[in-house]
């Protein structure tokens, strides 16, 4: 679950606030909010309530940064969790809703099948639901709500920004690092396998033991990417599974996070693949499975050249999954973007360099 949306009245705090003259937090309600935050899930709010009066308690309870995109109105709370998703470019399936009132969940439930409700009763209990407890706690899970909220930052930058796009971007002072994993990174790229829909190449889940056998075998490259701005790190946002044979690179798993989007950094990273094979005199091999959310990854590959045409390079290759298609590129040097600072790690030597954590 990526997202768990609260409504407020006698659920987050006991008492309706246009009614009492005083509404506290539910006993334990803290300490499920807190926790939820610690372990990477964003929260928000959908709540019928006087908006600015709702912030202004939530801001006295010392409690309104924990919520990203709040929705307090009087519409039907399940356009407030549509728009909560959208915004965080969530699918339903990963946004969960609290409160206390059936009929309210029974809305929320009929207009979006896919997100699942939960009463106040179950609040205490929220942080022991499997949906709720990661696999993994990494350094961006503790700081993803905040990467988010710097993330709304920049997007309201872009809003008021007069000029093209290439400008607002230069003037983020973009910067891509692609690394080989290490042993520490390895929980935050298991993450990404899973948390990444869109985005991602094929959807395969990629354990962590799994991984750690991939690093630590020459012909395997696990890569992971990262990005930062003037506001901030965006932390790891990208993922990269290579296998490599003498002839030709097959490139197993290519993820990159919603929030890069707007950046161009997965077409950044696969014109850097190609211009590394080019210079290694490989040819590329990328597997793509297609699921109802990624079409736009063959997008990317297909608008970087790769086809579906045969060739024999394919021969010591794995026969690809069922479901699967395997995508061809023989490499011509690419140009890269000029608004992007990439610091990336040579591919042709992987013997040279320090796997270590």
């Amino acid at each position: 679950m990526k997202c768990l949306v609260w409504d407020l009245d006698n659920t987050l705090w006991d008492g309706t606030l246009l009614e009492d003259d005083q509404v506290d937090l539910v006993d334990g309600v803290l300490e499920t909010i807190t926790t939820l935050d610690q372990r990477g899930i964003l929260q928000s709010i959908s709540s019928k309530n006087d908006a600015d009066l709702a912030m202004a308690r939530l801001i006295e309870l010392g409690i309104a940064d924990y919520f990203v995109l709040p929705k307090i109105g009087w519409g039907p709370k399940s356009e407030s969790v549509r728009e909560i998703a959208e915004e965080l470019r969530f699918a339903p399936e990963a946004v969960a809703f609290v409160d206390d009132r059936p009929q309210e969940r029974a809305e929320v439930e009929f207009n979006l099948p896919g997100v699942r409700c939960y009463s106040d009763a179950q609040v205490p209990s929220l942080v022991t639901l499997p949906e709720f407890t990661p696999t993994t706690i990494t350094t961006d899970s503790r700081r993803r709500r905040q990467m988010y909220q710097a993330g709304f930052q920049r997007d309201a930058e872009r809003a008021a920004f007069r000029g093209p796009d290439q400008d607002f971007l230069r003037s983020l002072e973009v910067r891509l690092t692609i690394g080989r994993a290490t042993e520490a990174e390895l929980g935050r790229v298991e993450e990404l396998t899973v948390r990444t829909t869109q985005m991602n190449t094929t959807g395969v889940f990629y354990a962590e033991e799994t991984l750690l056998a991939m690093v630590a075998d020459p012909a395997h490259e696990v890569l992971t990417v990262t990005v930062s701005d003037r506001f901030g790190p965006y932390g790891a946002v990208g993922v990269v599974v290579l296998d490599r044979h003498p002839e030709v690179w097959h490139i197993k798993l290519l993820a990159t996070s919603c929030r890069v989007v707007s950046l161009g950094v997965g077409g950044q990273i696969l014109s850097w693949l190609v211009n590394e094979a080019e210079r290694a005199g490989v040819h590329l091999l990328a597997d793509f499975r297609p699921t109802e959310r990624n079409r736009i990854m063959e997008v990317t590959y297909r608008f970087a050249g790769f086809t579906d045409d045969s060739c024999e390079c394919v021969t010591p290759v794995p026969a690809p999954d069922t479901g699967s298609n395997r995508l061809h590129l023989v490499p011509a040097p690419q140009t890269l973007s000029e608004v992007i600072t990439l610091t990336a790690v040579d591919l042709r030597t992987p013997e040279s360099l320090d796997r270590a954590s």
